[in-house]
């Protein structure tokens, strides 16, 4: 499903901002980079229908959202927050059962076999099959972090919208939710995330937006647009580059 743009307002910190267009396709992993405060998630909540904008469009598979019903957006879409904020006492595995919502609409819907089954298999992709039955309040932030992902994931939207996905994560869960993100655009998905570590969008992004705080946004594949000359003004941090196994990587120079 392909998400395009043409923002000609935006409520982006950057008021000397251009208008934004871009075409987003299934396949691609989008990296929105840049320094805090930018923009990046004020961004992410607009292509989610979630903020105003204040002048411009966006179009799912051709389709202004606006004139989207808000079943169909939660049917295609699904966000990935950057803080979670517990609703109501619930379990890891009520939590994650709660991703096919939109997907549910009768008002007696039950939770099949078939539900809980795929509901344990994201549970066991993201490593948490052992915490199905604990309760939310005794997670971890990584936990935490990994329950909402897995819920995501057995919600199986069609543009994942994605803030932060490393947030709160130790080096191994990192790898193992950019891996399953990359499987997803393996799958025809698109994966739209916003990164502070640079060296995660050089190692599994197709595609960046580099947001900056006093030009107008660079956009397009990750090899043309993720350099030295980019990064240093876009960070306001001189940078040294090298190759590791092959992967690029940035380092701060001081």
């Amino acid at each position: 499903m392909m998400l395009s743009a043409e923002l000609l307002a935006l409520d982006l910190p950057n008021r000397n901002q251009p208008p934004l267009s871009f075409v987003m396709n299934p396949g691609e992993i989008w990296g929105i980079l840049g320094p805090n405060g930018v923009g990046k998630t004020t961004l992410l909540h607009t292509l989610a229908n979630l903020r105003n904008k204040r002048s411009g469009e966006i179009l799912l598979n051709g389709q202004n959202l606006l004139d989207c019903q808000r079943l169909f957006i939660a049917q295609n879409m699904g966000v990935l927050f950057q803080e979670h904020q517990d609703g109501f006492p619930a379990t890891v595995l009520e939590t994650v059962l709660l991703g096919r919502f939109p997907h549910n609409t009768s008002s007696w819907h039950k939770d099949s076999e078939e539900d809980i089954a795929l509901a344990t298999l994201a549970l066991k992709q993201l490593e948490l099959e052992a915490l199905a039955s604990r309760p939310l309040s005794q997670l971890s932030g990584g936990e935490r972090q990994r329950t909402a992902i897995a819920a995501l994931l057995f919600q199986a939207p069609k543009v994942w919208l994605v803030d932060e996905p490393s947030n709160h994560l130790d080096l191994h869960h990192q790898v193992a939710v950019m891996k399953m993100l990359s499987q997803q655009a393996l799958q025809n998905k698109l994966v739209v995330m916003t990164l502070h570590d640079v060296n995660l969008a050089t190692k599994w992004c197709s595609h960046v937006m580099l947001l900056y705080p006093d030009r107008p946004a660079l956009m397009g594949k990750t090899e043309q647009l993720l350099t030295v000359e980019n990064l240093e003004p876009l960070y306001q941090q001189r940078l040294a580059q090298g190759k590791i196994n092959d992967q690029l990587v940035f380092l701060p120079s001081v």
